[in-house]
């Protein structure tokens, strides 16, 4: 097609489209050039605004590490991370809810046993997290894995820190033991900022918001036979519970802090020295078929 003006450029990119191998390629980029187009016809930008937007999208690239993820904060700061959440787990009523990954989740995390204190030394007030995995018919999630990670008593993830830590802490593996539980120690987390030093946190200055999270454990739990969860665990009180920049606060995921003096806890674990304690049960969704 020659000659394309506003009023028929979408419909020539479309019949472009038509001969996708894929069904679901073709859908998702017919969708994909019609609300990009709309967008465009919406907001009418300058071809500076426009190479202003490349732009930004090229620094966000730009920013990425092995360490960094800038295009997650982007999708996480817009609200897009939690709808693609939300679409993907309608799930079923008594099932823990779930929210987003975020960008410092770390692959094959270090095993530890029930108990273990893996907070490496840093410093900051002492907890002590206990819990169960229910399997969706309400027995114990025997052996399931459990992979936690948060963030220090001054908000920096370990992988943030670089040589300042030696290793990967503040992050483990345990496995359930016969009766579905799970515990640990560790410090309590402080909420904080999403790196906010490169494009994400120039965009979120220029929108008028802030970059904090309210304080949260992260939680990846899977068991065979069920649908792998990803959530958190907030700490009631914080200040930025109802304007997480995430959009990723539910209110069944909010559990106050519990004082615990030394002696043993509502789980059965040993409390050597008074601390603060974390408590939660989760539930896991049956695993689904997947339709494409």
């Amino acid at each position: 097609m020659r000659n394309a003006s506003e009023d028929t450029i979408t419909d020539a990119v479309l019949a472009r489209l038509a001969d996708a191998p894929s069904p679901r390629v073709r859908a998702v980029s017919e969708a994909l050039v019609r609300h990009l187009h709309a967008f465009l016809r919406e907001v009418r930008p300058t071809q500076a605004e426009w190479a202003e937007g490349i732009a930004f999208l090229t620094r966000t690239g730009q920013t990425c590490t092995d360490t960094r993820q800038e295009f997650i904060l982007l999708s996480d700061t817009l609200g897009a991370s939690m709808l693609v959440d939300a679409i993907n787990h309608p799930l079923p009523g008594g099932a823990t809810e779930t929210t987003v990954l975020g960008p410092f989740y770390v692959e094959g995390p270090p095993e530890h046993a029930l108990g273990d204190d893996i907070s490496g030394g840093r410093p900051g007030e002492p907890l002590i997290v206990e819990g169960t995995v229910r399997r969706p018919d309400g027995t114990p999630a025997v052996g399931a894995w459990v992979d936690t990670w948060h963030s220090d008593a001054e908000g920096f993830y370990d992988v943030q820190l670089g040589d300042e830590v030696p290793e990967l802490n503040l992050r483990a593996r345990f496995r359930t033991d016969e009766q579905g539980r799970f515990w640990f120690r560790s410090i309590v987390p402080a909420f904080y900022p999403i790196p906010h030093d490169g494009p994400v946190g120039a965009m979120l200055e220029a929108q008028g918001r802030h970059p904090y999270r309210p304080a949260h454990v992260h939680f990846m739990i899977g068991a065979a036979g069920c649908e792998t969860l990803v959530t958190h665990v907030f700490l009631a009180g914080d200040p930025y519970l109802e304007s997480d920049v995430v959009f990723g606060v539910k209110d069944g995921l909010v559990r106050a802090l519990e004082r615990q003096e030394r002696g043993t806890t509502p789980g059965g674990h040993p409390a050597d020295i008074p601390c603060a304690l974390l408590r939660y049960d989760f539930a896991l969704a049956p695993e689904r078929e997947t339709t494409r």
